[in-house]
């Protein structure tokens, strides 16, 4: 077998043509986009073991995803200079590599990483998004008070149990590290989300954005959110946020390579793949 060079892909997209990240039948995808891209420059099945860090939801949005793909170390070394070029001029406009380097085979985009962040963005302007920013920004019928967001927020930072905004999978954990939860204004009007955590389940951010947003508008105490944590099964009363408003921003990984395998080793004996 041939030697393989691992490739890191920085990847960014608008999610709203898109039915979320993984490959699936007759349906337009992320991967699928990616995989025939790559299969055109460099022949197909040439790029194998496409892995990303996160697998979004349809509609949902991506700055900073990451995802690693092995290649013929030969095949790299052939089209290193000038792959990312050539790939731009392939991929649609909505999906795009921001970047690309050479990795230790090590590195795993998703049992490496360490986080996982994500910005939701919402106006409650009376006269709803900006037109060219309608993909991006859900309009808020109601007005939301940052101070009521804050404090709403605050319960759901730390480790806990987020089974009452998880879509439950069968052996699989929903106990997760919320490390970061805060809310701004920003100078436009648009309140921005940001939720930082180990990982999270499927529909998890969106489900803590929908239970706060009802106590940032005043229809619910500003603990209900932090107190549906005493749940063990998902709560029917939190509405899920549209996709539209979620944007992954970033993913971390430890600053020394070599920590890597081992972070990869522990994220595997902690749970099982989930999405976010």
């Amino acid at each position: 077998m041939d030697d393989r060079t691992r490739l890191r892909l920085d990847v960014a997209y608008d999610g709203t043509g898109f039915s979320g990240w993984a490959a699936q039948p007759d349906r337009r995808t992320v991967a699928g986009v990616l995989v025939e891209a790559l299969d055109l420059v460099l022949g197909a099945g040439t790029a194998t073991g496409l892995t990303v860090a996160g697998r979004t939801d349809a509609g949902v949005h991506a700055t900073g995803q990451v995802c690693h793909v092995d290649l013929p170390a030969q095949v790299w070394a052939a089209h290193e200079g000038r792959l990312l070029r050539r790939l731009a001029r392939l991929l649609p406009p909505d999906v795009r590599i921001r970047a690309m380097s050479a990795v230790p085979a090590t590195f795993d985009a998703r049992f490496s990483a360490t986080f996982r962040r994500y910005e939701y963005r919402i106006t409650d302007a009376a006269w709803g998004a900006d037109p060219l920013r309608r993909h991006e920004i859900l309009a808020w019928p109601r007005a939301l008070d940052l101070d009521r967001l804050t404090a709403a927020s605050a319960g759901l930072v730390g480790e806990h149990d987020f089974a009452a905004y998880c879509r439950r999978k069968e052996n699989a954990t929903t106990l997760r590290e919320v490390t970061r939860l805060d809310w701004r204004r920003d100078a436009d009007g648009t309140l921005v989300a940001t939720v930082q955590a180990d990982a999270f389940c499927q529909a998890m951010v969106r489900s803590l954005v929908g239970a706060m947003l009802v106590a940032g508008d005043g229809r619910r105490p500003v603990q209900w959110p932090a107190g549906l944590l005493t749940r063990r099964e998902r709560s029917s009363e939190v509405t899920v946020a549209p996709a539209h408003g979620l944007t992954l921003v970033a993913v971390g990984y430890p600053e020394d390579p070599a920590e890597y395998a081992r972070r990869a080793e522990a994220t595997r004996r902690l749970r099982v793949p989930a999405e976010a």
